[in-house]
C-alpha cells in the first residue's frame, strides 16, 4: 500500500518540528536532599548533600539564612567557574553534584541552607538544609562537674566511715586494756590477801 506523497512530505516535517522542540524545550531540573536535618557540634566539618540532574548546563547557589541575616555562600556553573563569598573564603568546599561542605563550624553556623540549581533554559529547582550547632564542651563541663561533685560525697561518705571504724577500733582497744589491767590489778590483790 503507497502513501500520498503530500503526506509522506508533511509527517516528516511534523517528525522533524517535534524532534526540534524536544530539543529546544527545557528539560527541567531534579534536586534530591536525602539529609534535610543536620547536628553538628562546634568546630566540626559537615557535609550539606544533594544530587541534581539535569540535561543542560545548571548554575548552582547555596544561601544561608539565620537570626544574623541572610549570606550568599558560593556559586558555580558546572564545569566552570566557582565564586565563593569573602565570609566562607577557605572554608568550603564544591562538588560537582551540588553538595558543599563547610569546615570549623561555628554557633554561627547554625539555620537554614538554600540550594537553587538554574538549568540554562531558566527552569530552576530549590532545596533546603537546616543545620543546628551545639556547644558540647558546656555539656562535657557539666556532666565533669556532677561527677566530680558525687565522687566527692562519696569520699566524704567514706572517710566518716574510716573514722567511725577507727573511733570504735579504738575504743575497743582502750576497753580491752583496761579490762586486761583490771584483772591484772585484782590477782595482784588476791596473791597480798593470800600472802
Amino acid at each position: 500500500q503507497r502513501s500520498h506523497p503530500a503526506l509522506d512530505g508533511r509527517c516528516s516535517i511534523t517528525s522533524t518540528l517535534i524532534t526540534l522542540l524536544c530539543l529546544s524545550a527545557p528539560r527541567g531540573v531534579s534536586l534530591v536532599v536525602p539529609q534535610p536535618n543536620i547536628n553538628a557540634t562546634v568546630a566540626q566539618n559537615i557535609l550539606l548533600s544533594v544530587e541534581y540532574s539535569c540535561r543542560g548546563v545548571a548554575t548552582i547557589e547555596w544561601k544561608h539564612v539565620s537570626s544574623w541575616g541572610t549570606t550568599k555562600i558560593v556559586e558555580w556553573k558546572s564545569g566552570n567557574y566557582v565564586n565563593v563569598s569573602t565570609v566562607y573564603k577557605d572554608r568550603v568546599t564544591t562538588f560537582e553534584n551540588g553538595s558543599i561542605q563547610l569546615l570549623n563550624v561555628g554557633m554561627r553556623d547554625a539555620g537554614y541552607y538554600f540550594i537553587t540549581v538554574t538549568e540554562e533554559y531558566g527552569t530552576n529547582t530549590y532545596g533546603t538544609i537546616i543545620v543546628n550547632v551545639y556547644e558540647i564542651i558546656y555539656e562535657d563541663l557539666h556532666f565533669v562537674a556532677v561527677l566530680f561533685a558525687f565522687l566527692a560525697a562519696v569520699s566524704a561518705i567514706l572517710i566518716c566511715f574510716m573514722w567511725l571504724c577507727n573511733k570504735s577500733l579504738h575504743l575497743f582497744q582502750k576497753k580491752t586494756t583496761h579490762k586486761l589491767t583490771a584483772s591484772t590489778t585484782e590477782e595482784i590483790e588476791l596473791e597480798t590477801i593470800e600472802c
